[in-house]
């Protein structure tokens, strides 16, 4: 998708995040940032009160990842074992662009969120992990602004080759500690045993960018937006529906309805959405009734992820997932063979489905492989493809059925064969904050 974004926060909200064009040192402290780290333990209860949770995909929160990499870098009596942390730039998933544009534009409150964590574990060594040649010109620039190290932290930057499976935690540590970007077995985790052996902690750059929003704002400014469950805003890319893409900062816990309506879209004519970027899954017309967070989200058995959404109007669900299948076959790492067939398997499946050429048998194998398939990878790959089979054949049973019996008439006019389905590429803003 080449259409040039649309970057806007959410109608009566104060961004956050989101700014009208790239941020510099002066800028960034003139609004408070830098500050001093003067308590650790007092920013880290305060991120326990704000209930940051982790915007990377997991949703994980984030104070229980503080405080697990900080114990862990404590053992070892008066020779502390220490820690590392790692900022996760490596956005590898076609479908999302907020990553991309932070780095680019916000470069100092991820470095910010950075030296604060690492303050708070007792880190030594941090990492910015990107694989966008802008991303990383922007971090080097906003590096060289600086003054000199961060109090306590050197931070440096390392670039990969972009790839679905390079963002994941296991192959970031495996990265830094100079392999090929790819995933390893667990356990260990990082966070028991990652760079160098250390506990590491890994933080998506969104994540961090609001650490340093907590840091500066404090608890209860954090939660004035969001639910109870999922407090704060998070960013959100939005693709599909025959529209340009566009990346909101939305509180959690707005209506999907009234996003639609602000993205010009009908909700009338709206018959589904791809989740999470790939990961999620597809979920059916019920997604207009919801409110955006994570437990209403997960109670129509999908997940916000990395808030990356795709929009099922005119495009078939079919042949949708067939294309996203298909790219997890290309783009897995090759080195599970659980993934490595599994993946084939369900894309060959879903192929035959939007070409009218699967049977009721080959239905039932999908079926079974999205079942027994899962956490038989090393990462979370062969998962991701599972969820986006059961999705299908959970959410649209009918398009599904109308396959089989060959009677797509959308398919038959021309069937959606995106090799990176509803991918986000211009970041030339044209709707700003």
């Amino acid at each position: 998708m080449t259409a040039e974004l649309t970057v806007a926060a959410w109608p009566g909200i104060t961004p956050r995040l989101l700014r009208d064009g790239p941020e510099g040192l002066t800028d960034y402290q003139r609004a408070g940032g830098y500050g001093a780290l003067t308590d650790p333990e007092q920013l880290l209860d305060e991120v326990q009160a704000g209930g940051l949770l982790g915007r990377g995909g997991a949703a994980f929160p984030m104070a229980v990842k503080l405080r697990t990499v900080r114990d862990n870098g404590q053992q070892g009596g008066e020779a502390k074992i220490g820690s590392v942390v790692i900022a996760n730039g490596e956005e590898g998933e076609p479908a999302s662009i907020k990553d991309r544009w932070l780095l680019r534009n916000r470069p100092h409150a991820v470095l910010d969120g950075l030296r604060l964590a690492a303050g708070i574990v007792g880190a030594g060594r941090a990492v910015v992990y990107v694989s966008d040649p802008r991303a990383a010109e922007s971090i080097e620039r906003a590096l060289a602004e600086l003054p000199g190290e961060l109090p306590g932290v050197a931070i440096e930057l390392l670039t990969v080759a972009p790839g679905y499976v390079a963002g994941e935690e296991t192959a970031a540590v495996h990265v830094v500690n100079g392999g090929p970007a790819k995933p390893t077995d667990k356990p260990p985790r990082p966070f028991e045993e990652g760079v160098d052996g250390k506990p590491t902690l890994i933080s998506n750059v969104e994540t961090l960018a609001h650490l340093a929003f907590l840091h500066q704002h404090g608890a209860q400014t954090f939660r004035e937006l969001g639910t109870e469950a999922s407090p704060g805003t998070f960013l959100a890319t939005i693709t599909g529906a025959g529209r340009a893409p566009a990346l909101y900062e939305l509180p959690h816990g707005i209506a999907f309805a009234d996003l639609l309506t602000l993205h010009g879209v009908s909700p009338d004519k709206v018959h589904g959405a791809l989740m999470g970027g790939y990961f999620a899954g597809l979920v059916n017309r019920d997604i207009v009734g919801i409110t955006l967070d994570h437990e209403s989200v997960r109670a129509l058995g999908s997940g916000l992820g990395c808030g990356a959404i795709g929009i099922l109007t005119d495009d078939c669900p079919v042949a949708v997932a067939a294309s996203v299948l298909a790219y997890f076959d290309r783009e897995n790492a090759g080195q599970c063979g659980s993934c490595f067939n599994g993946t084939a398997a369900m894309a060959a499946v879903a192929t035959g489905l939007r070409d009218g050429l699967a049977t009721q048998e080959d239905l039932d194998r999908l079926k079974r492989w999205s079942v027994v398939l899962r956490g038989r990878g090393a990462c979370a790959t062969l998962d991701g493809a599972a969820n986006v089979a059961a999705s299908l054949l959970s959410q649209f049973p009918d398009p599904v059925q109308r396959h089989l019996e060959n009677g797509c008439q959308t398919c038959r006019s021309g069937a959606f064969t995106a090799d990176r389905p509803y991918e986000v590429e211009s970041l030339e803003a044209v709707v700003a904050v």
